[in-house]
């Protein structure tokens, strides 16, 4: 099950999100997202637990919880939907 997690503190790892949910089961990934640019945390992140009971364990006991500081926000991730294509930009604009 793919679980997104929001409202993390800047200073959350990927380590740390990890490491969090694996208190309740095997995590196959765990991803803080981050910005392209800057490389600064964006304040959210996806874990992956193949296991939907272990998943939905961690996302009944991590919701509210904090992490460095902050309340976690947890729930399962919706599919990303298809977005429509941007609209080119008028003049050649950046």
């Amino acid at each position: 099950m793919n679980i997104y997690v929001g409202n993390l503190a800047y200073s959350v790892t990927d380590a740390d999100l990890s490491q969090a949910f694996a208190a309740f089961g095997a995590v196959a990934s765990a991803s803080v997202i981050k910005d392209k640019f800057s490389g600064q945390s964006k304040g959210f992140g996806f874990v992956e637990m193949p296991n939907n009971s272990e998943a939905n364990e961690a996302i009944k006991n991590l919701n509210e919880k904090p992490l460095k500081g902050r309340n976690m926000r947890v729930n399962e991730a919706k599919p990303r939907e298809d977005r429509p294509a941007r609209p080119p930009r008028r003049n050649g604009g950046y």
